[in-house]
Order: structure tokens, then C-alpha cells, then sequence
């Protein structure tokens, strides 16, 4: 996987990137991170990539021929066609479906805004995707991009040591993970649930998704709707509502 990055902070991107999983799946060789300094491709001896906004209004809007330069020299070469994904507050909201269908990408273009947007004509002209991480607003687009780096990057074959844990994350099959405990046994006077030190595999399997059931109903009803259940999981379900 390729990650391109066009920005206006190329160091928060690398520092961002250049730890723990991802900077280690870099140093293997599966995943390349490129970054473009937008101010680089300015159209003025200033290096200045802003202007005041037609029509009035607080503050400034990044220009749409650096921008535009700044993408052109990313797209000259990768060989092939690239998703360019807009960081906006106004986008589809990314979720882990989103993840997994941008992991299926050979190159991934990100372009980071700044101050009060972007000029609307070139994200017409270069963006495919806005995508949002949330219903709130950042100081720029840099954090959403490593956000989405990161929940993409997982999902590559190698990138995480033991293969099953990306599967087995939150939001697996639309609910949420089960509680994780370690050692010691007995902690504070907290004890680890008695079938964890069982051995019967089996069983523990159960109680697991029986906790990812009811964690899910608990915190986020709206991805059980969504979720795949089995006879099992629904019967279960319902036994606790005392329905059965």
C-alpha cells in the first residue's frame, strides 16, 4: 500500500506515521509513505497558498492552482488510477467498512486542508472521496489522514503480528470486542472471569461472543442492528430480554 499525503505539516504526517505499527510495516517494505509540502508549488515568491475568500467572511481559503500542482506531481507517478480522499467535516463519515474497502487500493492520495477550506474547484476537479472522522471540527485535515492511515494499514496482510487480531477487532461482523484481561489472576480484588482459566477453548469462544453481544446492545444498539447474528447469538439475545 502507497499512502500520498498532500499537506501543508509534512512533518506531522511522518512523525505521525514513523511509530509503532505503521513505521514498522514501512521499515518491512509493506506499506511507502509519501508526503508533498503543498507551499512548494506556490504561485507566488511568498510561498503563500491562501488567499482572502470571494464574497467575504472570517478568515482564508487555500488556492486551487497549488493544490492542483501539488496533486499532478503525485499523480505523474503512480501508474494506474488513484482514490484521492478529501478530509472534510462534510464527507461520509469512515467506519471500518470504509477501511476495509480502501485497503483493497494499491494507492491512496490525501489531501489535507488548512484555514477555511479549500477552493471548491479543484476538489470538483481532483478529489473522489470526502470523508469525514466525525461530526466536529480540526484545525486541518493532517489527524483524519493518519486516523484513516492507520485503521487501513492494520488490515494488510503482515502488518500486524498475529493475523487474527485485525479480524477479531471492534466492529468485526458490526459488534464490538470482547473485554481483554491479563495477568495477574487478581488484581485490586478483581478477579479474571473463571472460564478464561478454563482451557475448554470452546467455551470461552461463547463467552466471548456473548460479551461482544451484550457490550454491543450496551453501547452502540445502532451497530447490532447492522451486525450478523446467528440462530445462536439471537437466541441468546433474547433469553437475556426474557423472552424465551
Amino acid at each position: 500500500m502507497n499512502f500520498h499525503v498532500l499537506t501543508l505539516f509534512p512533518d506531522m504526517i511522518r512523525d505521525g506515521f514513523q511509530t509503532s505499527i505503521t513505521g514498522r510495516a514501512a521499515e518491512k517494505g509493506l506499506l511507502s509513505l509519501q508526503t508533498v509540502n503543498i507551499r512548494d508549488f506556490s504561485v507566488n515568491k511568498h510561498n503563500r497558498v491562501d488567499d482572502y475568500p470571494y464574497g467575504g467572511g472570517a478568515g482564508m481559503v487555500m488556492q486551487a492552482e497549488p493544490v492542483c500542482r501539488a496533486y499532478e506531481s503525485v499523480r505523474s507517478r503512480i501508474h494506474g488510477s488513484a482514490r484521492v480522499l478529501y478530509m472534510s467535516p462534510q464527507g461520509k463519515v469512515f467506519d471500518q467498512r470504509m477501511a476495509e474497502e480502501l485497503a483493497r487500493e494499491e494507492d491512496l492520495i490525501f489531501l489535507c486542508g488548512h484555514y477555511e477550506g479549500i477552493d471548491e474547484r479543484v476538489l470538483e476537479e481532483i478529489v473522489t472521496d470526502e470523508v469525514s472522522i466525525g461530526d466536529y471540527v480540526l484545525t486541518g485535515g493532517e489527524l483524519p489522514a493518519l486516523v484513516i492511515m492507520d485503521a487501513v494499514s492494520r488490515l494488510l496482510e503482515g502488518v500486524l503480528h498475529n493475523e487474527e487480531s485485525a479480524q477479531f477487532d471492534s466492529f468485526h461482523d458490526n459488534l464490538l470486542e470482547y473485554p481483554q484481561y491479563s495477568r495477574p489472576e487478581e488484581w485490586r480484588g478483581k478477579k479474571v472471569p473463571p472460564i478464561l482459566l478454563s482451557g475448554h477453548h470452546a467455551n470461552v469462544e461463547k463467552w466471548r461472543r456473548e460479551q461482544s453481544l451484550l457490550r454491543t446492545r450496551e453501547r452502540r444498539p445502532d451497530l447490532l442492528e447492522r451486525a450478523v447474528l446467528t440462530k445462536e447469538d439471537k437466541k441468546f439475545l433474547a433469553k437475556q430480554d426474557g423472552l424465551c
